[in-house]
């Protein structure tokens, strides 16, 4: 429970639920001087307080990731924990309030179906209908066709009824049917991260290459980066997955092929 009278949260001492421990707070391995707040471990073995666990674990889903993954390393090692936490496990240690809790648990209802599917609101109807061809965009609404006693499709692109041969996967004959996403691979500007040594400028909008998911670099930190629907890493810079990279270069180094050109086509995500 939080102590009275203060904002910050703080563990019950007299919890016997949970693990105390003096090691430095894991995720906070420089705290602000004064009274340090007591720190329990969590199941990897890193210990961490309310606070930082909850502050962590809300940066992951502010990114687009719903799995809560231990940033620590290993003891003695470069090597990142990774460790998986529970929700069960991060509530009772985050000491989450309720609208903590109803933020975390909606956040991350949200973040797994955009990972397991792809939903819109139909054109007709307005009730959600899942995609279940991805490389298809002539889609058809069972709501909408029992209700009209014949049958309605909608492009996904343009979200209007279908024109045209289907399947398709570029366009439907509507006019103005364009794939902003490939619009805006082709004219978005170019950035420069600043400490990857050598690195030439690259776009400032990638997709993933294994799921197609439009993803931005925050210019900080390396090259890098977790695509927050597949949850794969790959490299900003050259968009070879990251362990490919890594066997010629390293996280702050130049690609061994350079910057990889504008991308012109999105990938689809085979999930299998």
């Amino acid at each position: 429970m939080t102590s009275p009278g203060q904002d910050e949260k703080r563990y019950d001492p007299k919890d016997t639920t949970l693990k105390f421990v003096n090691k430095p707070d894991s995720l906070d391995p420089f705290p602000d001087d004064g009274d340090a707040p007591q720190r329990a471990e969590m199941s990897c073995g890193h210990a961490v307080t309310p606070e930082s666990l909850t502050a962590w674990c809300r940066s992951l889903l502010d990114q687009g990731q719903y799995k809560f993954r231990c940033p620590a390393l290993k003891e003695g090692t470069v090597q990142k924990c990774d460790a998986v936490w529970s929700y069960q496990e991060v509530r009772r240690l985050a000491l989450l309030k309720v609208e903590e809790m109803q933020h975390f648990e909606e956040t991350s209802a949200r973040l797994a179906a955009q990972e397991y599917c792809e939903y819109k609101s139909c054109p007709g109807c307005k009730t959600y209908v899942e995609r279940e061809e991805l490389d298809n965009l002539n889609v058809v609404c069972l709501i909408c066709t029992a209700d009209k006693k014949k049958l309605f499709h909608f492009c996904w692109q343009c979200m209007n009824p279908w024109k045209g041969p289907a399947p398709r996967s570029d366009r439907c004959d509507n006019q103005g049917c364009i794939n902003h996403n490939l619009q805006l691979l082709m004219k978005c500007k170019t950035i420069s991260l600043h400490q990857v040594m050598g690195v030439d400028p690259c776009p400032s909008i990638r997709v993933c290459p294994t799921c197609g998911q439009k993803v931005e670099h925050d210019k900080t930190g390396c090259k890098n980066i977790i695509c927050p629907r597949c949850q794969v890493e790959f490299c900003f810079v050259c968009l070879k997955l990251t362990e490919t990279c890594l066997k010629t270069s390293t996280h702050f180094m130049p690609c061994s092929d350079g910057v990889a050109p504008r991308q012109t086509s999105i990938p689809v995500w085979h999930r299998d």
